[in-house]
């Protein structure tokens, strides 16, 4: 077999040669910082792969202190679903206000809300989250607060303020307080046409009481089996007031938490908030001034919704008393010429699955399936 040539090296043209002496030390020194980098990634550990960072679950809004409330605890819950606790020298002891937020309020920031102060019953504190109702909850259009109302506050400012219970100017912290503080702090239209309240029990009693006593400053009112009579003609509603006072009514408890039936604070006098309630000589007249029926006037241009069930005739159930006091109301706007939105669901047929007409948590949550569209198209209007 005939032998191969042989290989000849390959000779670059004198031409090349300073060029190939000129990259020598370059290549050196790319040479060494390869091995400078790999001595460092070495002694520093491999960096991790790129990666998205890991992101931050949303925290609630931070809310500056004024207005004579001093926020004494971090706020809990979520971005749109969260509470605060404050101090307030006009009410003794930490109150828990629950604010829920629509899901857009953080993306939105020039987008500002309406708002609907809602008013718990007796016994219940805004930090049960069953007052968190759907309804409000599923609202995209509008800001709701829940501030504590006491678990027997009634909404106004007591005439005894040397109870066992110490200060309790629940309508100073309200209206007062609450409102100014939410104002100033979150992206609300702060005008009477974006602010309106509601309440169920007790908390109903406290929607119209604050709307009739502050004519402009809610355009909506909503009371969900309200006790909205506290003349002498409806003793019953002076004997629930009275029960809550004295720790004697636990049967009148009206709150979704299941501890309501352990008491509604110290036990102070039946005469610490609207004085005497026994119509004797007229000394009942606070009472008879602060009734919601005698005073259905001071309502004009507020739109009126009324909410009740009749308990299927329970006269045990405070549904079957709160009924006539809710028909009391509607028979005084009907005598007024005054519009309104009335319900009366009856034993609750029909009235949502878990509403059986009795003073109960499935009912107030079926009111407000109800009432809460309505209110946004009462807000949209005026916007």
């Amino acid at each position: 077999m005939a032998s191969s040539p042989p290989i000849r090296p390959l000779r670059l043209p004198r031409a090349s040669q300073p060029a190939e002496r000129t990259r020598l030390p370059r290549l050196r020194q790319v040479r060494a910082a390869v091995v400078a980098l790999a001595a460092a990634v070495l002694l520093l550990g491999t960096p991790p792969a790129a990666r998205a960072e890991d992101p931050q679950p949303p925290v609630p809004p931070v809310l500056a202190d004024g207005f004579g409330l001093t926020q004494v605890a971090p706020a809990t819950g979520t971005a749109t679903n969260f509470v605060i606790t404050v101090a307030t020298p006009e009410v003794a002891g930490e109150h828990r206000i629950r604010i829920l937020l629509p899901a857009d309020y953080a993306s939105s920031p020039a987008k500002r809300y309406p708002v609907f102060y809602f008013l718990h019953g007796a016994s219940d504190d805004p930090g049960n989250p069953g007052l968190a109702y759907p309804a409000l909850v599923r609202s995209q259009s509008m800001i709701t607060v829940i501030p504590d109302g006491g678990r027997r506050g009634w909404y106004t400012n007591w005439l005894d303020q040397k109870t066992a219970a110490g200060a309790q100017n629940w309508e100073n912290f309200h209206i007062r307080q609450v409102i100014p503080f939410i104002d100033t702090n979150l992206r609300t239209v702060a005008a009477r046409q974006g602010r309106a309240v509601g309440g169920l029990s007790m908390g109903g009693f406290g929607a119209l009481h604050y709307a009739q006593r502050n004519p402009g400053l809610f355009s909506q009112v909503a009371s969900l089996s309200g006790a909205n009579e506290l003349s002498r003609d409806h003793a019953i509603t002076r004997a629930a007031v009275v029960a809550t006072l004295t720790n004697v009514g636990t049967a009148f408890c009206d709150s979704t938490d299941p501890a309501c039936k352990a008491g509604f604070g110290p036990t102070v006098s039946s005469d610490a908030i609207f004085g005497t309630p026994y119509p004797f000589f007229d000394a009942d007249w606070r009472w008879n001034a602060a009734d919601p029926v005698a005073n259905m006037h001071k309502l004009a241009g507020t739109g009126v919704a009324l909410y009740t069930g009749n308990a299927a005739g329970n006269a045990a159930d405070m549904e079957f008393w709160v009924e006539s006091a809710t028909r009391h109301a509607k028979e005084r706007l009907d005598a007024l010429g005054r519009p309104y939105h009335y319900v009366n669901y009856g034993d609750g047929a029909g009235w949502g699955e878990n509403c059986k007409g009795r003073h109960e948590h499935g009912c107030w949550a079926q009111d407000l399936v109800d009432y809460v569209p309505r209110l946004e198209a009462a807000f949209a209007a005026a916007s």
